[in-house]
């Protein structure tokens, strides 16, 4: 299989990191000062026709070899017929993508390097495993939020790209910025370049992130559980009518912003309370006290897809756990079942039951 180590190939849902890869390496590659040396094709096919045309296109570039001689790039540009949707699965399709498979394993011209990027790609496919042998295949899939552990994941690559546009945030304001936007790494870098260009020369605050940062889906159930973690009753009831306005789901909202906030307060004062753990310091040091704690201590604790204790929500709700006691935790957990019970059953408005709960909450103790 001559000619392997000409073949890149970047997959992944992250459709941004995908892009961005296979720029950086095609503007690496690529011959300098030659307008020639890059030739892009555009991958986004409209039916199985075009993917056809698409396929015939990328072999005849591989094989068409510059004029004047030296080194090409070819890059089959976000492609959308490598995944299980329609055009994918036609045949046509199939028979084009098998004829360039086999062009690339028979073995690519010593000068020509291909970049193949798509974010669909179905890895039960043929095409998939092949390339895996034939080449270099770099995955870039988004973050699933829905997961225990996935801020840390972007709270890593928001760091790394702050340090490339020279953005800094001060104190926890790049936790409250990653909490607040999400794990789309398209949004993230854009709400980034924006921060940076209002604060300029110095560190991001707080502050500055909730007045000029746009707020995804994921943000504002951070700002309801948030909310009510710091016992602003009237934030809470006005987010929470905000997104029932939006039509959200009301047993969405229950069980999206507010369980997880009061489970997690609840594992922090308990954490607090019975072993003692501060978290007056940085996260990594709070982290460590937990998993320095035995097995059966923790076994409660939400895990990462790892195995890991997800500390880091702890951690959070840890900040502001000394506004309630274990017992009045304890009294919010069983009131959210009976909320979600009385959302199921009963004909009461969504809103009234909602307002009841946070205010049942928050209420001062007798």
């Amino acid at each position: 299989m001559a000619g392997t180590e000409n073949i890149h190939a970047f997959f992944g849902n992250d459709e941004a990191r995908v892009k961005e890869a296979a720029l950086r390496l095609s503007q690496k590659i690529a011959p300098k000062d030659d307008e020639f040396g890059l030739e892009i094709v555009s991958g986004a096919a409209d039916n199985a026709d075009h993917a056809v045309r698409i396929v015939g296109s990328t072999v005849e570039a591989i094989q068409t070899l510059p004029f004047f001689g030296g080194e090409k790039v070819v890059w089959l540009q976000g492609a959308n017929f490598f995944s299980d949707n329609q055009t994918g699965k036609a045949e046509s399709t199939l028979r084009a993508v098998e004829s360039l498979t086999g062009l690339l394993e028979a073995g690519i011209p010593p000068e020509v390097q291909l970049i193949i990027s798509a974010t669909e790609v179905d890895k039960r496919r043929a095409f998939y495993k092949r390339i895996n042998k034939l080449g270099s295949v770099e995955t870039f899939d988004r973050v699933d939020t829905s997961k225990p552990g996935w801020e840390g994941e972007v709270m890593s690559h928001v760091a790394g790209r702050a340090e490339e546009i020279g953005l800094n945030f001060e104190g926890r304001a790049l936790e409250r910025f990653v909490l607040m936007v999400g794990a789309d790494s398209r949004i993230l870098d854009s709400e980034m370049e924006k921060l940076s260009l209002y604060v300029n020369d110095r560190a991001a605050t707080e502050e500055d992130i909730s007045q000029i940062v746009a707020t995804s889906h994921l943000g504002v159930v951070f700002e309801i559980g948030d909310a009510i973690a710091k016992k602003n009753l009237p934030k809470a009831i006005d987010l929470i009518e905000r997104q029932l306005r939006q039509g959200e789901n009301a047993i969405g909202i229950l069980l999206a912003a507010i369980v997880p906030r009061v489970r997690n307060l609840l594992h922090a004062r308990d954490l607090m309370e019975r072993h003692g753990l501060r978290a007056s310091g940085r996260y990594p040091a709070f982290a460590k006290q937990i998993e320095a704690l035995p097995r059966s201590e923790t076994a409660h604790l939400p895990r990462k897809k790892d195995g890991g204790i997800s500390a880091y929500p702890i951690f959070l709700a840890a900040q502001v756990s000394n506004r309630f006691t274990s017992d009045e935790l304890r009294s919010a957990l069983e009131a959210c079942l009976e909320a979600n019970e009385r959302l199921v059953t009963s004909g009461l408005e969504p809103h009234l039951v909602l307002h009841e709960l946070v205010a049942k909450i928050l209420a001062k103790p007798a």
